[in-house]
């Protein structure tokens, strides 16, 4: 498995022009991705019967996905959502404590968990923050990386079953990869990447009548004329460092098993 990262200097124009829409009041946390060229021995189908993940789509030998994370959960009217934000690798001496102690990483995951309890609050009630930052520790590759989530619970309408579709397409895109305020950091996305996400940062999920499991379309691989195109990336905020961003983009590029 190998990989071609974006150049350096294209990643930072882009960053760059983020802080200054930052600077200007637009945004304050925006999900900046692009897209890597990547070459492996495995077939898309291949990997995602190897990945071990969460969420795990596979779509016609076009795309596949294998996500750690959840969007949203439904059981008993109860709604719940985990937005992710902050990676580490985990290998680092005392990383669990420092990616807890990260200033600015507890900033991008407060924004998130605000954004995303404000949306509950939309189409539910009684909105609760059950647990904020907790860590998971996923494989990576050869690596390990630590993920912090949160959960955030609320009380749906009982008749939520008939409305379900109008309900999830009010609290999308999901924030952790959009950012906050949505609206106008969403147009500053468009502007700004210089590709179609396409399915990527969507989400899906089963839904049996009774409860609902779905997931966020991270680490995720396309096909595009027999060349396979890996799309990651991370949150931006007002002391985000060009650098470190851009390598986590790069340590987010891997194969789950």
């Amino acid at each position: 498995f190998s990989k071609s990262p974006v150049d350096f200097s294209l990643y930072k124009k882009a960053l760059d022009e983020i802080l200054e829409e930052i600077r200007s009041g637009n945004t304050y946390l925006l999900n900046l991705t692009f897209k890597t060229s990547v070459e492996t021995n495995y077939t898309l189908k291949e990997i995602f019967t190897y990945a071990r993940a969460k969420f795990k789509l596979y779509f016609k030998d076009q795309f596949i996905c294998f996500s750690p994370e959840r969007f949203v959960e439904i059981e008993n009217d109860t709604i719940a959502t985990y937005p992710m934000k902050g990676t580490i690798d985990a290998n680092l001496p005392h990383a669990k404590e420092t990616i807890l102690a990260d200033e600015k990483e507890m900033a991008e995951h407060v924004m998130i968990v605000d954004l995303m309890r404000n949306d509950l609050g939309i189409i539910g009630s009684e909105v609760k923050i059950e647990k904020f930052r907790y860590v998971e520790k996923i494989k990576a590759g050869k690596k390990e990386l630590l993920q912090v989530s949160s959960k955030i619970t609320a009380k749906l309408p009982l008749d939520w079953r008939d409305n379900l579709g109008t309900l999830l397409n009010q609290i999308l895109p999901a924030g952790s990869i959009s950012g906050t305020p949505k609206k106008s950091t969403v147009n500053i996305i468009n502007r700004v990447e210089d590709y179609d996400r396409g399915f990527y940062t969507g989400v899906f999920g089963l839904f049996d009548g009774t409860t609902l499991r779905s997931g966020v379309m991270i680490r995720f691989i396309e096909k595009e004329n027999d060349t396979l195109f890996y799309k990651s990336g991370g949150g931006i905020t007002i002391d985000s460092d060009a650098k470190s961003e851009y390598e986590e983009l790069i340590d987010k590029i891997y194969l789950p098993f």
